[in-house]
């Protein structure tokens, strides 16, 4: 069975670490943010855009039939998780939503500023 596993959670707590143990079929939003020279530069204004890349990246490896699959995104609203949903479902994919908590003192690479963080943990909702 192809696996599909959504890796939830505010900002430095860890999603990539995980995702990257897991496959090393990744996709993340942030990815579309880095430029050639391996810099990471964030535009709120084509935020939109990284998460449809992103969703297509992992449409696109599913059609290529990758067997494990990992999305590393804050998933912080059930909205948010069904394009992928949808996507399991229709490439045959078990899909696993998985909380990753933060064990390493929450440093962020992408320097969030502690208040956006707080924005996240607001909204973040744990999907049953």
């Amino acid at each position: 069975m192809k696996e599909l596993f959504i890796l939830r959670s505010i900002s430095g707590a860890g999603k990539s670490t995980v995702a990257n143990m897991i496959t090393h079929h990744v996709f993340e939003a942030d990815q579309f943010f880095y430029d050639e020279d391996g810099n990471y530069r964030f535009d709120a204004s084509k935020l939109g855009v990284a998460h449809e890349t992103c969703r297509l990246n992992t449409e696109k490896a599913m059609s290529n039939g990758a067997e494990i699959i990992a999305v590393a995104n804050t998933f912080s609203t059930e909205k948010e998780l069904n394009p992928y949903f949808k996507l399991a479902m229709g490439y045959g994919y078990r899909a696993h939503s998985l909380i990753v908590e933060n064990r390493h003192e929450g440093k962020d690479i992408h320097r969030v500023p502690e208040e956006v963080k707080e924005r996240m943990r607001k909204r973040f909702s744990i999907c049953l």
